[in-house]
């Protein structure tokens, strides 16, 4: 597939206590990676900033008022939540983040790639229409997913969630939104505590597929192809967006999985096979979750590989 990749120097710059999960590290290891061969010749490209009209698609005003609020004029610490921080520097980290979904639905419209990898940070898969959390400002693949469907009028798009914690913000747009089929493949119980399969959402859009501490790579992928790919082809989606956490490999700090390279590799090239009715090829990826920094690099690396030798 012809592979971009989505990234924004803006992501260096949220800043957050030394012993929180969710460093600038973590994008500086998949940036490092992204950088070895053969992936050194993939085209890179600018995350734009998401504009107050592409927050409030899927955010209230006063989530989006709250957040920009809660930025730092100094070098302070604010807490949104008991593990969602803001220091000077974040808002437009945040903005970048959510930008690099816009970026990536305007290149694949466009013809440009087929398929985006956004190596962005903060995540945003937890970012509810009006609370952040679990580390998320926004909810930056909803944030597109709704770009998707108002501005360049697509009628369905998916949103396939591979990170070890539930989606729950996610799943919340879905909840309310028929255009979007939403499914998650997440350890559980784990946090933040959602995603039960007897969650299928109002109109039946919702696919959770909760799976115990220990789960094998190969009981992973057995879960995906019998749970989600069926499901995701009877939704016929235009477009695909992955939430691509890399945090269920058995390195991760804050999850019980044991999947590793291998198992994002085979993830990428299935759902780069997926082309639906309309016989088109188009997935966009964004990084969510990911804390061993070494496996979070060497995952990001293998998965994008992936999709543009598929």
């Amino acid at each position: 597939m012809r592979t971009l990749i989505v990234t924004s120097d803006a992501g260096f710059d949220h800043r957050i206590p030394p012993a929180h999960a969710e460093q600038p590290q973590r994008l500086r290891a998949v940036m490092d990676a992204l950088g070895e061969a053969p992936l050194d010749r993939l085209k890179r490209v600018e995350a734009r900033a998401a504009s107050r009209d592409d927050l409030t698609r899927v955010h209230t005003e006063d989530h989006v008022d709250r957040v920009a609020a809660c930025e730092p004029d100094d070098d302070g610490l604010t807490g949104l939540d008991w593990d969602t921080y803001m220091t000077k520097g974040s808002w437009q980290a945040a903005l970048h983040a959510a930008g690099s979904g816009l970026t990536a639905v305007d290149a694949v419209m466009k013809d440009e790639a087929e398929a985006v990898f956004c190596a962005v940070r903060p995540p945003g898969h937890h970012a509810e229409r009006a609370r952040p959390m679990g580390f998320c400002l926004f909810n930056n693949v909803a944030v597109a997913a709704m770009y998707a469907l108002d501005v360049h009028g697509l009628d369905r798009v998916a949103i396939v969630d591979i990170d070890v914690h539930h989606g729950n913000g996610s799943q919340e747009l879905a909840e309310r939104e028929s255009r979007i089929f939403f499914a998650s493949i997440h350890q559980s119980p784990l946090y933040p505590g959602t995603g039960r399969a007897e969650e299928t959402g109002l109109n039946g859009n919702v696919v959770n597929v909760p799976v115990p501490a220990g789960t094998t790579g190969e009981e992973w992928r057995a879960a995906i192809e019998r749970d989600i790919l069926p499901a995701l082809e009877s939704f016929d989606p235009q477009l695909v967006f992955i939430s691509a956490g890399f945090d269920a490999h058995a390195a991760d700090p804050l999850a019980g999985l044991t999947l590793d390279e291998r198992d994002y590799a085979w993830a990428a090239r299935k759902f780069a096979e997926f082309r639906g009715k309309s016989g088109a090829a188009r997935l966009v990826c964004l990084l969510e979750g990911g804390y061993d920094l070494g496996a979070l690099g060497r995952s990001a690396a293998v998965f994008t590989q992936a999709l543009a030798e598929a």
